[in-house]
């Protein structure tokens, strides 16, 4: 069985990806997030990734139907400084975990499109931004930690004599995740202790990066994924569901004019990378701004091995894509727990 708790040096943590409210009618957007919450939890996922942006519902209230809906998957909730001032969110995790004895994780980010942050009055150039994001986790440790009266002075927060109430029991602690594509986000990871979360690269590119990825940081990878026992119904599925689009094509590229993010550029950098047995990855969900992630796709057999080479870089959390079905997250599972037999760590 997959581990659902904390991750040690051995162990793999994987979570899926809430649907996005933009994505599903009103009235079936419930519904879903109660579903995706519900296979992911069948299938001993640790959590599932809730989006957070200016074109979203909260990701908060969404994170309560989570945990209304489940029984200790742990919602992985996008937190955007911008947004709230760090007392308010350590608060919601207090909470939370006060009302139901629920475990919330964190994923940090910097925010990569600039007109979300331009609209809201932040200027706040690409690595500042991880300097601020180090000041804001470092509060919602001291809140969280502390028993007593917190104080912090930084550059961009200061709080004095502040103190959280109702205070968190210490195995509620919340997993931090962090964007680790870019210095200035690996750095930060190191900073407070986080998953360094990447968009990886075709495993020769991480691997000639061995060396980097080894500095004692934590990391993970966001990747999709779509696998059947054989190759050739793997790849119909894939083109089936991300066909080629010229108006996503458009899109992408303006999201591009207007992002600063590294992962990005670095993906977008790859060029196209031929479709065959010995290329599993795949950019084109990106391209056609169907997705945010790279994906793998083949046969059980060829992504197994693909994701044990990725495991023994020292990525130990993957952050897949949304899961469109049931059974499509049971394909994911499966082609985990052989990569895994492969590892001699057997799940």
């Amino acid at each position: 069985m997959l581990n659902s708790d904390s991750v040690s040096d051995d162990e793999i943590s994987i979570f899926t990806t809430c649907p996005q409210s933009k994505d599903v009618d009103r009235r079936d957007y419930v519904r879903d997030v109660i579903e995706v919450s519900r296979w992911s939890e069948e299938f001993d996922c640790h959590g599932m990734l809730i989006y957070a942006d200016n074109g979203l519902v909260d990701p908060w209230l969404v994170a309560q139907i989570v945990v209304q809906n489940t029984r200790r998957m742990s919602p992985l909730v996008a937190v955007q400084p911008i947004y709230m001032h760090p007392y308010s969110l350590a608060k919601l995790i207090a909470s939370i975990a006060h009302l139901h004895g629920r475990r919330i994780a964190l994923n940090m980010v910097a925010g990569g499109f600039r007109n979300d942050l331009i609209a809201l009055g932040d200027p706040t150039e690409h690595d500042d931004r991880y300097l601020r994001l180090i000041e804001y986790t470092q509060i919602i440790n001291l809140l969280l930690e502390s028993n007593g009266l917190v104080e912090f002075t930084g550059r961009y927060y200061s709080v004095k004599n502040l103190k959280m109430t109702p205070p968190l029991p210490r195995e509620l602690f919340p997993e931090i995740l962090i964007s680790g594509s870019s210095a200035a986000g690996v750095a930060a990871a190191a900073a407070i202790g986080a998953t360094a979360v990447r968009y990886p690269r075709p495993i020769e590119f991480e691997a000639a990066e061995r060396d980097a990825i080894a500095t004692g940081v934590k990391y993970g990878a966001r990747v999709g994924i779509i696998t059947r026992e054989d190759e050739e119904e793997a790849w119909r599925i894939a083109h089936q569901r991300f066909p080629s689009d010229r108006r996503g094509q458009l899109a992408h590229e303006l999201a591009m004019k207007v992002s600063d993010s590294v992962w990005h550029q670095q993906l977008s950098q790859l060029g196209d990378r031929p479709v065959s047995e010995k290329n599993l990855y795949w950019l084109a969900p990106m391209e056609n701004y169907k997705t945010f992630c790279p994906y793998l796709v083949g046969s059980y057999s060829l992504i197994a091995s693909e994701l044990r080479r990725y495991i023994s870089l020292g990525f130990r959390t993957f952050i897949l894509d949304i899961p469109p079905s049931r059974d499509e997250l049971a394909h994911i599972m499966e082609v985990f727990r052989k990569a895994m037999d492969l590892c001699g760590n057997p799940v």
